[in-house]
């Protein structure tokens, strides 16, 4: 039997942190779309049961046009089963809203509810889940206690831990799960792909989402494919990629180049001997040491490189290149501003470098964000 697990979908995220507004509107698009491309993906690979372990929707805030689109892929797929379960981000059941939720779409509450996945199969595969509260955070893990004679699988929407958390109902106390004859835990809530054991017969696993979103989910994403044998209750599980669009976030080190002009080219020379496709998300991040008047227009430089990549952002880390002590002895009102910031002990290194330079470019007169 085949089952796909997957999380984290977070359709209809407004994404305008990230891309301008038309993007925007289009990447979202791009979410359900992945959604849709995935149920093709189980039919087309005999797929019988899908599970969402948690973050379907980013909010109750959900487009009709969304919601009409998941509904009809279900219902055009009788033969697969979705189990969906609910995470911090799924404010509502917008699901179940539905006149007549599909027949082939199940849910689950607070408590442990229990589905047989493989009901005309020879031995049976059991799908525990429970939607975590404030309430049953504490004492739910410790209350599961299936068949050790069945192929087990548990899924849950949460942060692992070592330890109960106080007032963190998405924390999961992954020590209340072992050596309960549970043989694979399908989390969700982490965005990244994550597996570990957790006794001889357990493994939990993150599929991570099914699409990044911000310059925070780089890499690959995907979903992951179970493939189990119910006789001998063995499986395999393979990470299966499936993004449309990939985000990337690249350091480059612009020690000592006079303005945005040169920074611009180093930029192009840089992106001339990387092989990423032009389809995909980019920030440049740029590090290193640059005198005080230089000034780095990093609008400018993104408009410049706006036909290399779906998205290109630029993002200015670079220190100023100077003798802070010199300017420590300096008695004027730059003096002053320099040793208040340095003295400052509720500010990082990095805060004060950035509020340094900031303020030595007002002090000589140039324009600032």
């Amino acid at each position: 039997m085949k089952v796909i697990h997957l999380a984290d979908l977070h359709l209809d995220s407004r994404l305008t942190s990230v891309l301008p507004s038309e993007l925007a509107k289009q990447r979202k698009r791009e979410l359900l779309k992945a959604f849709l491309n995935m149920v093709d993906y189980a039919r087309d690979n005999d797929v019988e049961a899908i599970i969402i372990a948690g973050d379907m929707f980013d909010s109750d805030s959900i487009l009709v046009s969304t919601r009409t689109g998941v509904t009809n892929a279900i219902l055009a797929n009788p033969s697969i089963e979705f189990y969906y379960l609910r995470g911090n981000h799924d404010m509502d059941n917008v699901l179940s809203d539905e006149d007549v939720p599909p027949d082939n779409l199940h849910f689950f509450d607070d408590t442990w509810t229990k589905y047989i996945l493989n009901y005309k199969g020879e031995g049976n595969i059991c799908l525990y889940g429970a939607e975590l509260t404030q309430s049953n955070s504490k004492h739910i893990c410790l209350e599961l206690q299936p068949d050790s004679a069945d192929f087990n699988i548990v899924t849950l929407h949460g942060q692992i831990t070592g330890s109960a958390v106080k007032d963190k109902a998405e924390n999961i106390n992954i020590k209340e799960l072992k050596d309960k004859g549970i043989d694979y835990i399908a989390l969700g809530h982490v965005h990244a792909y994550k597996e570990e054991k957790i006794d001889a017969r357990c493994t939990y696993c993150y599929p991570g989402c099914l699409e990044g979103r911000g310059f925070d989910e780089c890499g690959e994403h995907g979903f992951v494919l179970l493939d189990i044998d119910e006789v001998s209750r063995t499986y395999t599980h393979e990470f299966i990629p499936f993004a449309s669009r990939m985000l990337y976030e690249e350091e480059l080190d612009v020690t000592g180049v006079s303005g945005t002009f040169e920074t611009m080219e180093k930029i192009r020379d840089f992106l001339d001997n990387i092989a990423i496709e032009s389809k995909h998300l980019v920030r440049i991040v740029l590090t290193g040491e640059v005198d005080v008047k230089c000034e780095i227009d990093t609008a400018m430089i993104e408009d410049n490189f706006a036909d290399r990549f779906y998205i290109l952002k630029v993002k200015d880390n670079t220190k100023i290149k100077l003798d802070l002590d010199s300017f420590k002895k300096d008695l004027s009102l730059r003096g002053e501003f320099i040793r208040t910031v340095e003295e400052d002990e509720s500010l990082s290194d990095e805060d004060k470098a950035s509020i340094i330079k900031i303020g030595l470019q007002g002090f000589a007169g140039e324009d600032f964000e």
